[in-house]
């Protein structure tokens, strides 16, 4: 075989190459009459045709590569967000969801109860299952070393075949199915004995078993030991499979000799049962808990869904729909709580209606009379102003009569204005008419108004900013009337002391703050100071104003640009108006550029250089340095023109009005 593999590829190469010169001379041409090399054969001629299909192959597999990985990277870019939104979804719904997290509680917990009890149930019947296979190994295992030791005692055999024959047999008898579970036998001559060894059995073992599934420590115990018996868990191979057993040595001797002898009881059955039963565990236990969990969700829906249903009908009675009611049935609590909401609502529903329909009469009444007395007022007005210039070809008693109705007719004539603003408000007929304008041009339209009555209190109006110019959407005859209500009343209450009047901008609104260091109130009465017709004390004078509105009015011109307006307050400190607009129509106001409560309360000194006050310029506006320039306004008197017109252009250092004294 050998020659014939050798020589069978050179009979072809002799055939050709050698013995047949008229086949090498045509193998070296081609049909078209081109020469070809001595050397060339059939894989040099589809060389070329291989090279090019390697590399078409290549630049497949290459292009596939590309794909697969791009299609690798684009999954694992969407994996993490993918995780990330099911992450927010679960704890979103457990946030909102009383039924989602009630049976999710539940099942966790029926999931962490069922595994503990499984855990201990199965350890128990493994346990149990091993300490009866290890009773029954010991026993079986007593009672047959002492077989064999008593058939060795009692064996005449002196030669070779007789004393294998007989080690042999006594074995096999020891070995085969037990009552239960299956025995083998490791049969070894111990090492290193004293005594002449028997020459003709050193080791027997059953199914090609060694000596090595014996673990260490085992026959390390039976070869220190005498007569006693000693155990271990082990593995011995089955066929192609390993499978659990107990291990059983004892000491036995035959002609002088001392063996050891172990049996190797096989768990494999008790294994399968206790897998068996632990699969039994846990799909009852999985089962046990669906059915928990569809118990708990079934029971959560009947006692959740009321509740569910009342906070819908809840938010649509908010909503305005009084005629909203929840639908009961039964007569158990749930259905006493439903029938109570409804009670509830329709008293609501018939309180609220009586309050709408009293306020539509209050608001119409107000409309209507205000409406009326335009015509009157105007009448009475007009006779005022003629008795008020001929004032002074009266005698003194009707020169100040007249001077008198002409004043409460024109504190008439506010009042009447106010009450028709107010019951434009109350009927939704304000429109904001807002256009893009600096604020500094209102702010200074005001300061011009308030000069001759801070005059005649001595107060100086002083402006304070970081910028030039601010261009805001707002409705400037709105803001211009809420600022000069801010200021009059700052004025007024100031008692001669300075008045601050400070403007910042940051990224998403503007504010303006009023601070005066006059009387000052208290946070119970910064809390109602725009209420209607409130007034810190009724018994006070007011020389100016005193209609009751101005703030009210102030407020809901706030309301509509979606602004702030807010007060503080301080008995003995002043006081500080805080009105804060969005830039832009609309927009949303996040942090206001100026801090309400002042950082510096106290009361100025008589010092002739004092610290300004310090108010936070909040997000977007630059912190304030020691290059800022302030300028004064003070209150001008007769003759004089107010510098309030020449803000714009009397600092070089980027600031807006504003040193104190």
């Amino acid at each position: 075989m050998v020659s014939d593999i050798k020589q069978a590829p050179e009979s072809p190469a002799g055939e050709s190459g050698t013995d047949n010169p008229a086949a090498t001379s045509d193998a070296r041409h081609t049909g078209a009459g081109h020469p070809v090399p001595e050397h060339t054969d059939a894989h040099a001629l589809n060389l070329p045709w291989l090279i090019e299909r390697t590399r078409i192959w290549t630049r497949r597999a290459l292009i596939l590569a590309l794909r697969v990985s791009r299609l690798v990277v684009t999954g694992l870019r969407h994996f993490r967000p993918g995780i990330r939104y099911l992450w927010r979804a679960l704890l979103r719904r457990w946030r909102r969801s009383l039924e989602f997290r009630t049976v999710s509680m539940t099942l966790l917990l029926s999931i962490a109860s069922f595994a503990v009890v499984g855990a201990y149930l199965s350890n128990q019947i493994a346990n149990n299952l091993f300490q009866e296979r290890l009773k029954q190994a010991e026993s079986e295992s007593r009672y047959y070393v002492k077989q064999v030791q008593d058939t060795f005692d009692g064996s005449q055999a002196n030669d070779q075949s007789s004393v294998i024959t007989l080690v042999y047999d006594t074995l096999k008898a020891v070995e085969g199915n037990g009552s239960v579970i299956q025995r083998r036998y490791v049969f070894e001559a111990m090492p290193e004995q004293t005594k002449p060894r028997n020459r003709w059995v050193e080791s027997r073992a059953s199914d090609q078993l060694t000596v090595r599934v014996i673990p260490p420590a085992l026959r390390k115990a039976v070869q220190e030991s005498g007569k006693d018996q000693y155990w271990a868990s082990t593995e011995f191979p089955v066929g192609d499979q390993d499978h659990p057993g107990i291990a059983v040595g004892n000491k036995v001797t035959f002609n002088g000799t001392v063996y050891e002898l172990y049996l190797l009881y096989d768990l494999d059955t008790a294994q399968q049962t206790l897998d068996e039963i632990q699969n039994v565990l846990w799909a009852g236990g999985a089962a046990l808990v669906l059915m928990i969990g569809g118990i708990a969700w079934y029971v959560t829906r009947n006692v959740v869904s009321p509740v569910s249903h009342a906070a819908v009908v809840s938010e649509k009675l908010a909503a305005g729909q009084l005629q909203e009611r929840m639908v009961v049935k039964g007569e158990d609590e749930v259905a006493r709580l439903g029938a109570s909401f409804n009670h509830m609502a329709a008293s609501l529903q018939e309180q609220i209606t009586q309050l709408a329909t009293l306020s539509q009469m209050q608001q119409r009444f107000v409309s209507d009379v205000s409406h009326e007395l335009r015509t009157p007022l105007t009448t009475v007005r007009m006779a005022a102003e003629v008795l008020y210039d001929a004032r002074d070809d009266f005698d003194p008693i009707n020169k100040r009569s007249a001077e008198l109705l002409y004043n409460q007719v024109e504190r008439f004539q506010s009042l009447l204005s106010d009450l028709l603003e107010i019951s434009r408000f109350d009927a939704g007929a304000a429109v904001l008419d807002a256009e893009p304008t600096d604020i500094f041009q209102v702010v200074s339209h005001v300061i011009d108004g308030a000069s001759p009555v801070a005059a005649e209190y001595g107060s100086e109006v002083r402006l304070t900013s970081r910028h030039k110019r601010i261009i805001v959407e707002m409705d400037a005859r709105r803001i211009d009337r809420i600022l000069r209500n801010l200021l009059l009343n700052a004025v007024e209450h100031g008692e001669g002391k300075p008045v601050h009047v400070s403007v910042a901008a940051n990224h998403d609104a503007v504010a303006v703050s009023v601070r005066d260091f006059g009387i000052g109130m208290t946070a119970a009465e910064a809390a109602r100071v725009f209420d209607r017709f409130w007034r810190a004390d009724p018994a006070r004078a007011r020389t100016t104003g005193g209609s009751g509105l101005g703030l009210s009015i102030a407020a809901e011109d706030t309301k509509l640009h979606n602004g702030w307006l807010q007060a503080w307050g301080h008995k003995g400190s002043g006081s500080n108006f805080r009105l804060t607009l969005p830039l832009k129509k609309g927009g949303t106001i996040g942090k206001s550029p100026l801090q309400l409560e002042p950082a510096d309360i106290r009361l100025p000194g008589a010092a002739p250089e004092r610290q300004m006050l310090v108010l936070d310029a909040g997000e977007g506006a630059p912190e304030q340095d020691s290059a800022t320039q302030d300028s004064v306004m003070p209150a001008p008197s007769e003759g004089t023109t107010s510098p309030a017109r020449n803000l714009a252009e009397d600092d070089d250092a980027g600031t807006r009005g504003g040193a104190t004294p």
